[in-house]
């Protein structure tokens, strides 16, 4: 049976890198069945078209996966793709919480035959040789004899051929550089970044986070050397093409387990398994000085950070006291001295904020080294301790937002000011943090680093503008580059410098960091 594993866009921007799952899926899919896979963020399709690929394909049953933000297109991609006769089974954290919606159980239409319930690593099998049978169950459930909730062990993780699979549709590299890029230093033809996961659960039950629900509280490792066999896979991988990859340890926290992750480091450095990587670190994790000297020895160059406030009374709100605001300067100061960067994540519409949070969180980064600041708004996702409060105090305006997806627009009324003051707040926040003054800004903030340090701030603060800002056609690219067409050039200008200056024999290239010994909704 030929089986279409299937990731609808996100309705913001296009990513910058597959999802795992689908990955995880294909490598668990039993033998003798053949699996493709499209990521609608890469492959962009309507239903028209994925109906006449599904039938074009001889496509026998398609799995989706969704998160809460997706999960309007992906019942209208479900349902063009049922109208051909081909069952769908949908999977992932909305549809755990929402099977009675996906199924139509809830008096809406129906849009699968079957739902996965949480992780599908044990079920996904079974599933498949029901379809091959024409005898798919409406829930697949991971469930123990007894029929209690059964997380799967990670101690047997899959192989994922990274060295086999078509990864041409998420290179970053556009065509036309190819050729000319490929030859460059260390090669840089390609460049992907690629998820790997080396643990799952949380124990911290943030209020507004789905991740405790769906993987639980109780952390899974994978072995340090299983992770270490996957890095040095893509690296091997990078080497050939004349590339660079790096990964994105998609985590829920990376570090939660101290120990553990000082272990899993050291071995990769070891193994000289050393990729560019970025993972997604509490803040709290990040005193220790040590971890952080292995981050950076390892390859770790950007880390997530969910900081959500600069004030302590909303952080304890949602059930994240343990973020201390006074610490955020030290934390980013000690990974800076590093040349580690943050990606700072805040959100607002809590219930404590007042008009001007933006500016007060603001005036706050600025005194910090330069990383990249992204905004959101509080959102109240299915089956949420923040979505039950929420409801039981009768402040939701759109109890089933995700029907009707509209990107950063409030689902619930904040406490202390209005749903267009908390919109307002959330566009001061992204367009004075990535305005051309503000880049030009943080890039002068690193006059004192190598050129490529400096270089990448920027090309990052560039693609994560069109987070917030729209970047999907040419001439929008076009209209940044000649918004910041003099910071631009005084980069390209001390680079070719640098590159030229006799002498010079440095590993790195001249708009990159010094290489690490390479040549490559579960939060809704």
């Amino acid at each position: 049976m030929r089986i279409l594993l299937y990731n609808p866009d996100n309705g913001v921007t296009r990513n910058f890198m597959p999802h795992l799952w689908m990955f995880l899926l294909q490598a668990l899919t039993p033998p003798g069945h053949e699996v493709l896979l499209v990521d609608g963020n890469a492959q962009p399709m309507d239903e028209t078209q994925i109906a006449q690929f599904v039938r074009d394909q001889n496509i026998g049953l398609v799995g989706i996966g969704a998160m809460t933000r997706m999960v309007a297109r992906a019942y209208r991609m479900a349902d063009a793709i049922r109208a051909t006769g081909v069952p769908v089974v949908m999977g992932g954290p909305h549809v755990t919480e929402e099977a009675d919606e996906a199924l139509g159980r809830d008096g809406g239409p129906r849009h699968a035959e079957a739902v996965a319930l949480g992780e599908a690593d044990e079920t996904w099998p079974q599933i498949v040789e029901d379809a091959v049978r024409g005898e798919l169950k409406e829930i697949y459930a991971p469930v123990d004899a007894m029929g209690k909730e059964r997380k799967p062990s990670l101690n047997h993780y899959p192989r994922i051929p990274w060295d086999k699979l078509d990864l041409d549709q998420f290179n970053l590299i556009p065509k036309l550089m190819h050729p000319l890029l490929k030859g460059f230093r260390e090669g840089w033809g390609t460049f992907r970044i690629v998820p790997v996961e080396s643990g799952r659960g949380c124990p911290y039950g943030c209020e507004f986070c789905t991740v405790t629900g769906f993987f639980g509280d109780a952390i899974r490792f994978r072995t340090n050397e299983s992770v270490v066999n996957e890095l040095l896979l893509l690296k091997a991988r990078a080497r050939k093409e004349g590339g660079q990859i790096a990964v994105f340890f998609i985590d829920d926290n990376f570090a939660i387990n101290i120990k553990r992750t000082k272990s899993l480091l050291r071995d990769i450095i070891a193994a000289k398994a050393q990729v560019f990587w970025v993972a997604q670190i509490s803040a709290n994790l990040l005193r220790d000085e040590e971890l952080v000297d292995l981050i950076a020895a390892s390859g770790g160059k950007w880390i997530f950070i969910g900081m959500e406030s600069v004030d302590p009374a909303n952080l304890k709100d949602v059930n994240k006291g343990f973020n201390k605001p006074g610490e955020y300067a030290a934390v980013l100061e000690r990974l800076a001295k590093r040349n580690i960067y943050a990606i700072t994540s805040f959100i607002f519409g809590m219930d404590n904020d007042t008009p001007g949070v933006a500016e007060r969180t603001l005036r706050q980064v600025r005194t910090w080294p330069p990383g990249l600041p992204i905004f959101g708004l509080l959102t109240p996702l299915p089956a949420t301790p923040l979505y039950k409060r929420l409801e039981a105090a009768g402040r939701l305006t759109r109890p089933r937002h995700w029907l009707d997806f509209v990107p950063f627009t409030m689902a619930h009324r904040p406490l202390k000011m209005t749903i267009e003051e908390a919109h307002a707040e959330l566009h001061y926040g992204w367009a004075h943090s990535y305005s051309p003054e503000a880049l030009a800004q943080a890039v002068a903030a690193l006059d004192d680093q190598h050129v490529g340090d400096r270089f990448n701030i920027f090309l990052a603060r560039l693609c994560f503008r069109g987070i917030y800002f729209p970047m999907m056609r040419k001439s929008s690219w076009l209209r940044v580059v000649l918004e910041n067409r003099r910071t631009i050039l005084r980069l390209l200008k001390e680079g070719v410098f640098r590159w030229m200056r006799p002498g010079n024999s440095s590993s790195r290239d001249p708009f990159g960091v010094a290489a690490p010994n390479v040549s490559g909704e579960a939060n809704a």
